[in-house]
């Protein structure tokens, strides 16, 4: 059973949003609203001119495409972007917070981010305790680059 996402394309000429090809993928491609010129260093939150109600209990997970940075010179600024289901009206128009290390151009249409939802994670509990009676396995970065 699938879950239901109302959207709202707040321009009509924007390509309707369609999973990312391959039968292992379960992210949905995001597209620019409008077209952008940025120059190096400028910082501009890139309207991707639609609005959703994500079903209760779950959250969408934005981020670049493994592209983006190579086609456009963009970041996001944030690294990721978190819309929980009480971002829900028409007014909540999601964004792209875009921060360009040279100058570019975006047009409308253009894929500069991906999506995916996923449910929230369970409540934690936190127990504190003395040591956690593992071995090291040699600090955080210790696994090399190959």
């Amino acid at each position: 059973m699938s879950e239901v996402i109302k959207i709202k394309y707040h321009d009509p000429e924007l390509i309707k949003i369609e999973k990312i090809g391959g039968k292992k993928s379960d992210w949905y491609d995001l597209r620019a609203g409008e077209d952008v010129h940025m120059a190096k260093g400028d910082y501009r939150l890139i309207s991707l001119q639609i609005s959703v109600q994500i079903p209760e209990g779950y959250e969408m997970i934005i981020a670049p495409r493994s592209s983006t940075f190579k086609h456009f010179g963009i970041l996001m600024a944030n690294s990721i972007g978190i819309l929980d289901e009480e971002f829900n009206s028409d007014e909540d128009i999601v964004m792209f917070p875009a921060l360009a290390m040279r100058d570019t151009e975006i047009h409308k249409n253009d894929r500069i981010c991906q999506f995916r939802i996923q449910k929230h994670q369970p409540e934690i509990e936190f127990v504190e305790v003395e040591t956690l009676g593992n071995e090291s396995r040699g600090g955080f970065g210790s696994t090399g680059i190959q």
